[in-house]
């Protein structure tokens, strides 16, 4: 079966350029100039990655993620937001949203086939749920099982936490983590893994994640 993508651009040159470009690599791309058109197919049926332009002649792009991010029955799906916004502002609010990436426009043909590939590869990685001590991750169902209960995570909460788990008792970098977890480096702004670090903390009411202070975080479970 194809890996879907639903492009939602208004810009029909660049909007043609992403289709082509995608289809020639074998997925199957449909295309969306407005958020009402991509709605309505966004019901009838789901796809497996979404690129996202924030200015549309109807609806934000934010708003649509707001509407895609408020059903949990969404969260497998990838986001990347193709944006002409630059501002560190728009793509922190962004990816706080829940937003899995951010390239900015003009951007270059091979950054987002190299995106859009890291996207499929993660999807068709074979997972099974993690259980380390009283923590278990399972990655299909994206649920947070700690101390006997749930923890509702967001999709990049759910990421780092994964990352984490997967090379427990190992240091990580803000960098490395930044990186692997968004795929960019956006200057390593670094306070927006922070304040992702600090609300699972809140969440788990625990000092879940280790931070070793000059160096990064780690779990040591």
């Amino acid at each position: 079966m194809a890996f879907v993508i639903y492009s939602i651009e208004d810009d029909r040159d660049i909007a043609q350029i992403i289709n082509k470009t995608l289809s020639k690599q074998g997925y199957e791309v449909k295309t969306f100039v407005n958020g009402k058109d991509f709605l309505t197919a966004f019901k009838e049926t789901k796809p497996d990655l979404i690129l996202l332009d924030l200015m549309l002649p109807d609806y934000s792009g934010l708003e649509l993620l707001k509407i895609i991010r408020g059903d949990k029955a969404n969260d497998d799906i990838d986001i990347i937001i193709v944006s002409a916004k630059h501002m560190l502002v728009d793509k922190v609010e962004g990816l706080d949203l829940g937003a899995d990436d951010y390239i900015e426009k003009p951007f270059d043909l091979l950054e987002l086939m190299s995106r859009v590939n890291a996207k499929l590869r993660r999807h068709k990685r074979k997972t099974i749920p993690i259980t380390l001590n009283n923590l278990t991750l399972d990655p299909l169902k994206r649920e947070c099982i700690y101390n006997g209960k749930e923890v509702s995570l967001t999709n990049k909460e759910f990421d780092i936490l994964m990352l984490l788990v997967e090379n427990n008792g190992r240091v990580l970098t803000r960098e490395d983590l930044f990186m692997k977890i968004w795929g960019a480096d956006f200057a390593f702004e670094t306070r927006t893994l922070d304040m992702h670090i600090k609300s699972i903390r809140k969440k788990t009411n625990d000092d879940l994640i280790k931070t070793i202070y000059g160096k990064g975080y780690k779990m040591d479970l």
